[in-house]
């Protein structure tokens, strides 16, 4: 195994030394820690007051995997020690790290960021053509990012020696870069995943490096380091900015507009590098063409960079441009041009792979290869990249009409009202009820979004539905429209409309006022929070009861309808005073945004008494989730999300290679998310006999399948009409099985509203976020069947026409009862990716009302 060839041309084409192999079949020392900053960097000076990164953090990169804390300290140190920086901070993670840019230009520059800021809005609000002088004064800024995902770690250690060269280097280059351009580096967007995972790489690492993939140190344990705190990948939240990086990076990323943005990560270690373009017929058809033209000549940069060192590389295979929430697309659809890196991962220090030796220091010199070829292609490329900036925002195209939505509940409008203004999506409010599309639109709680502002391209991606595609391959999901994901009333309008104020946020709801002369209390359920604000009072052992048949009753100035779903809290026999419940009823619903009244008496106007039987008495949910080897973490994490943040309802997490050794009977409820199991890792006869005695088991996606084949359920996949009759040739194999693939598409289903899965849902048509080709018969018990895909399913996406066949009236949910116990079978996950909110009542139902659903109901 010669690994001299890894290591035997500089940066610019120079000889190094090369690496001695200690013995032909031995093991391999320490590589890492011969290298020098040669090997990385260009051979320049470098100001000898500006500190390395192994000045600071006592080992050379590469010799050790950095850990967040140490990249941060060393880029405060190098910061402090240069006039050419500016260290912010503009977020902090879950894990409370910081996230920081150095802002990196001339002094000159830095000196007058305020001025230049205006300059370049001029760029973006396409008021006035910029002439070619004005062009060519302004700052061209490049924004760099590495490692989104913790555990593609070169990025991240790139960032400081990327840092250490702009701010140490000497040359006429480097001066003219910083005069031209300003650098924002971000040294590691994901800083809760590169900690997690710098600790396993770095606690299994070997004096005499270990090179089999086989080998503990590559392997990390389930969830890994790859996700953020809540095991979400955070290159898929670009668009929803679910958590507070993703929110600050797009603050930062509107306040800047950058011209460039590169995203620097790493794929399966027998690959090599890959640079943007991608395939070229999967680029989203929102993105204009001369973005496409203009990655290409920026690739030639990379290719001359990689040439140099001998690096292998391509381009325009894989990967794709169409997906709007990641980071290398995010920018396409504003203005900027967004270039993906993908680097053959080590995942540790030294790894066997198909290309020969991968060391960890060649993975992190490759990025840093095309962090400078970036570079030197904004400089040479500058007038052309500003050019189609301003060009792009002076766009006529879809610029008539507006998106109308309505929003009664405030915590879903506030939440989508903030996330369009984080991306300068300017919203207002409905001058008057309108009506569209046969569809009512009261203007209380009407929001309206101009299509004539400076974001009308990213305002259509996010608003509209997509059925016609050139490709039907995709890296990610083919459909993201943001008013079904939150099951929104919305309709979109040929003409302008009447604007009332813009709308930033909304105000503060004024408090409520609860008469303490009243007989018992109601809690209006179709609150998006009322679930959160349940579990306090169950928690606080308030009782608590659900209405189960609709109502009437007189409260204090008007009568109310009481639908199924909502709470009533009797005052009396509960273990607090009267004035006592009254302020907690009144502080709760202010906390969470949801309604309550007062009710006069037991005696209904219409519909069943308040003290019914048929009033259901409810009971503290305990909740687990079964997690580890096998189990989809994203789906996990965004359940874990959903109760830890939102519902802020503790969750137990069950390893399930441990669950034989826990006393389920604590439990009443048992999430399992969508994974792979298997019989013979997992107890089932614990679980059957946990259910049977009355649990209640949530399966998710092809946990359906594992509970299927263990007797627990009994569902029936759709069997297909026949076969494909297209023929099918060798080279085209992938594509045509790619084809057949639901990568993420938006089904319609019809839903029983009187079903206790439904309550708080008011139209029995509920979007749902679709991914796989699970298809199941609706139960022989069709009322175990409360959910089910509409005739004409397709939404919004890319579904094969057979695929939609099957879909169509297939089970969505099915109820089944095992003992005393019952098992809810969700085909898809309510909670997809943190921003479906649509499905949140529906899991919110499933957890607390799961026992309302009768044995009558239940497929046995």
């Amino acid at each position: 195994m010669d690994i001299s060839k890894q290591y035997r041309v500089s940066q610019y084409g120079e000889i190094i030394s090369t690496f001695i192999i200690i013995c032909f079949m031995g093991a391999y020392s320490a590589l890492s820690a011969q290298v020098t900053m040669n090997y990385y960097l260009p051979d320049l000076n470098y100001d000898k007051d500006i500190p390395t990164p192994k000045a600071v953090i006592g080992h050379q990169i590469g010799e050790w995997h950095l850990s967040h804390d140490k990249l941060y300290n060393y880029l405060e140190k190098l910061c402090e020690a240069s006039e050419n920086c500016l260290l912010r901070e503009y977020a902090r993670t879950h894990e409370h790290r910081p996230l920081v840019q150095l802002v990196i230009s001339s002094k000159e520059n830095l000196k007058n960021l305020d001025e230049i800021k205006a300059k370049r809005r001029q760029l973006v609000e396409g008021k006035a053509a910029i002439n070619e002088a004005e062009l060519k004064d302004l700052p061209i800024v490049i924004y760099q990012g590495y490692s989104v995902h913790g555990n593609e770690s070169s990025g991240a250690n790139a960032s400081s020696l990327v840092a250490y060269y702009l701010l140490a280097g000497e040359s006429a280059e480097l001066d003219n870069l910083l005069d031209e351009a300003i650098i924002l580096l971000d040294p590691c967007y994901n800083p809760d995943g590169l900690q997690r995972f710098s600790t396993w790489a770095n606690m299994h690492k070997h004096q005499t490096l270990v090179t089999d993939p086989a080998s503990r140190e590559f392997n990390e344990v389930w969830p890994g380091g790859r996700t953020n705190h809540y095991w979400f990948d955070l290159n898929r939240d670009w668009l929803f900015n679910i958590h507070p990086s993703s929110k600050g990076r797009i603050e930062s990323f509107q306040e800047w507009q950058p011209d460039i943005l590169t995203d620097h990560h790493e794929m399966g270690s027998n690959s090599t590098f890959f640079f943007q373009p991608g395939i070229p017929s999967r680029t989203n058809p929102n993105t204009p063409q001369i973005n496409q033209d203009l990655t290409e000549e920026i690739s030639h940069f990379h290719a001359a960079a990689l040439d140099s060192l001998g690096s292998l590389y391509y381009s325009k295979e894989s990967f794709d441009d169409f997906y709007y929430g990641k980071g290398s697309t995010y920018p396409d659809i504003n203005g900027s041009i967004g270039i993906l890196f993908e680097q053959a991962s080590a995942r540790g220090h030294l790894r066997d792979t198909d290309n020969g030796l991968l060391s960890f220091p060649f993975t992190i010199r490759n990025q840093i290869a095309t962090s400078l070829s970036t570079q030197r292609a904004a400089i040479n490329l500058k007038e052309d990249i500003l050019a189609y900036k301003a060009n792009f925002f002076r766009t006529k195209e879809n610029k008539q009409g507006a998106y109308v939505f309505s929003a009664e509940d405030r915590y879903i409008a506030d939440y989508f009202i903030q996330m369009l203004n984080r991306h300068e999506v300017k919203v207002y409010e409905a001058k008057e009820d309108l009506k569209l599309d046969q569809q009512a639109f009261p203007q209380a709680a009407t929001y309206i979004v101009p299509k004539d502002q400076r974001q009308s391209m990213l305002i259509k991606t996010l608003f509209e539905t997509v059925h016609d595609f050139r490709d039907s391959l995709f890296y990610d999901v083919s459909t993201w429209t943001l008013p079904l994901a939150l099951n929104l009333p919305y309709a979109e309008s040929a003409k302008s409309l009447g604007l009332g104020d813009q709308v930033m946020q909304l105000e503060e709801k004024a408090a409520q006022v609860l008469s303490e002369d009243c007989y018992a209390l109601a809690i209006d359920w179709e609150a998006y929070l009322a679930p959160a604000m349940l579990y306090q009072l169950l928690a606080d052992d308030i009782k608590v009861k659900v209405v189960q048949d609709n109502a009437r009753v007189k409260s204090t100035d008007r009568e109310i309808d009481l639908k199924k779903g909502t709470l009533i809290i009797p005052i009396n026999n509960q273990p607090i005073e009267k004035s006592a419940l009254i302020d907690k009823i009144t502080q709760l619903s202010d906390t969470y945004q949801v309604t309550s009244y007062t009710i006069n008496s037991g005696r209904t106007v219409t519909g069943k008494s308040i003290g019914s039987p048929s009033q259901k008495a409810l009971s503290l949910p305990k909740v687990a989730m079964i997690i580890g080897s096998g189990v989809n973490p994203y789906e996990a994490g965004a359940t874990w999300y959903q109760l830890d943040q939102r519902y802020q309802i503790p969750v137990s997490m069950l390893d399930k290679q441990d669950l034989a050794k826990r006393h389920l009977n604590n439990y009443d409820i048992i999430i399992m998310p969508d994974g792979q199991y298997h019989k013979e890792e997992f107890p089932t006869d614990n679980v059957k006999k946990w259910i049977e005695s009355g649990g209640c088991l949530l399966a998710f996606r092809k946990a359906i399948n594992f509970c299927n084949n263990m007797g627990w359920i009994k569902v029936q996949k759709k069997a297909a009409d026949q076969r494909s009759k297209a023929k099918v040739y060798f080279e085209n194999m992938a594509q045509a099985r790619g084809a057949e693939v639901i990568g993420g598409a938006i089904f319609n289903t019809e839903i029983d509203l009187a079903h206790p899965l439904f309550y708080g849902y008011n139209t029995t048509n509920l979007p749902v976020f679709k991914r796989g080709t699970q298809f199941y018969e609706p139960t022989e018990n069709r009322i175990a069947t409360p959910m089910k895909y509409t005739v004409d399913p397709v939404m919004s996406g890319y579904t094969s026409k057979r695929n939609a066949q099957f879909a169509s009236e297939a089970a969505a949910i099915t109820c089944h009862g095992l003992g005393a116990g019952r098992v809810i079978a969700m085909v898809d996950n309510p909670n997809f990716r943190g921003y479906w909110l649509g499905g949140s009542k529906l899991f919110a139902n499933a957890l607390f009302f799961n026992d309302l659903i009768p044995g009558a109901a239940l497929e046995k």
